[in-house]
């Protein structure tokens, strides 16, 4: 198995969940300092920079790496640039990996928020009211008639961060609608689109977590909430719940069967109360960084299903764990800071919030060293968050 990067929990979670199999997990990667690097779960790194240079002569890169290997190794994009990467050079990358097929140009439509906004259209998938303005007069207009707050968020999420580091932000009236549009937007390559803004709170937004072999079937499929993020209320998942929801699940097979979708698979969506419905909010043609929120009672999860697959081997029936939670420790130690600050979190339901951790991102006892890593940057990187805002209502209340 060869993960592409070590950076962050997610491929973590990936070398945990092979490793403890005996499945030997190796990483591309062309930083050792991160945390993830120190599992003693990860058999080797390859120091190799998939950002660096052209696609062609990444995939070549890749291809020597497969070289070194006695046997076709699992190749697994932890990202949706790679994803798209691998997905466009299957018929290269494919000599020296296994890797799942599926419909050329799939990931990247996907991945994509504005082509994923044409797709759940078309195939009956409700989504948020979107615009993409193509300067600053588009958004003029749009401001108009919208009805504020609403949502500023990059087409290509990981291209606005990698310019801004922001994916989206939350706007409350027009003239900040205009000023950060032109703060955000590259007007050489156009990227910001605008997306209403469905009220709720960051628990109305649930997660579906798959895998789909050649035929488009769903052999492993899971749903649960969030019930914190980092950043808040934008963010990726700090805090998450397993939970059943059969609309969610129901939607999202039949939507990837339609497309003939493979492998695994990562969707967000947003309960709108105002219609009663689930509303795609993005999808990720990939490994989520909170799959192992997701874990069966035999211990089944998306990557081993796709392992066992892409080796011929029978996928076991997955009983999801409802009501398991998973936890980013460092991620939500800040973000609870700044709820608490913002006064939605008191000492008390955040107390309570922590029953039922049953898997931390860092934290494993039988692997400690990652943890330890991350935690001796933690106490510098919540005393920044602390001091990023001050207290709206006062001091933390209990409740």
């Amino acid at each position: 198995m060869v993960v592409i990067s070590a950076q962050t929990h997610g491929p973590l979670g990936i070398f945990r969940s092979l490793g403890r199999l005996g499945i030997a997990v190796h990483a591309v990667d062309p930083d050792p300092r991160r945390a993830p690097s120190y599992s003693r779960y990860l058999r080797s790194r390859i120091r190799l920079d998939v950002a660096a240079g052209s696609p062609d002569a990444i995939a070549d890169r890749l291809l020597r790496v497969a070289d070194t290997f006695d046997r076709r190794p699992i190749l697994i994009p932890t990202t949706d640039q790679t994803s798209v990467l691998v997905d466009e050079h299957r018929d290269t990358l494919a000599a020296g990996f296994l890797i799942p097929e599926r419909p050329r140009g799939l990931a990247a439509s996907l991945a994509n928020k504005r082509t994923m906004a044409d797709l759940a259209d078309r195939h009956g998938v409700p989504t948020p009211k979107v615009d993409f303005p193509t300067g600053v007069d588009d958004v003029r207009r749009y401001a108009e008639g919208a009805v504020f707050p609403v949502m500023l968020k990059g087409i290509d999420g990981a291209r606005l961060k990698a310019r801004t580091g922001r994916r989206m932000v939350i706007v409350e009236d027009a003239r900040s609608l205009e000023r950060l549009y032109i703060e955000l937007e590259d007007p050489a390559d156009p990227n910001m689109m605008l997306q209403e803004y469905i009220p709720g709170g960051d628990d109305d937004i649930w997660m579906f977590n798959g895998y789909f072999d050649a035929n488009a079937d769903c052999l492993v499929g899971f749903t649960g909430r969030k019930i914190r993020q980092t950043p808040i209320h934008t963010g990726a998942t700090s805090l998450g719940v397993c939970l059943p929801n059969r609309e969610v699940e129901e939607m999202t097979v039949r939507w990837m069967k339609e497309l003939g979708y493979s492998g695994i698979l990562d969707i967000g969506y947003r309960f709108d109360a105002r219609d009663r419905r689930y509303k795609v909010l993005d999808v990720n043609p990939r490994i989520g960084a909170t799959f192992r929120l997701f874990v069966a009672g035999n211990g089944m999860d998306v990557v081993r299903a796709l392992y066992l697959d892409l080796t011929g081997q029978p996928v076991p029936t997955a009983e999801p764990r409802n009501g398991r939670r998973w936890i980013n420790e460092g991620a939500d130690l800040r973000s609870s800071i700044l709820y608490a600050r913002e006064g939605s979190l008191g000492i008390r339901s955040w107390l309570t919030s922590l029953r039922d951790v049953r898997e931390g991102a860092y934290f494993a006892r039988d692997d400690v060293q990652p943890f330890l890593r991350m935690a001796t940057s933690l106490d510098r990187r919540v005393e920044a968050t602390a001091a990023r805002r001050r207290p709206s209502r006062g001091s933390i209340q209990v409740r």
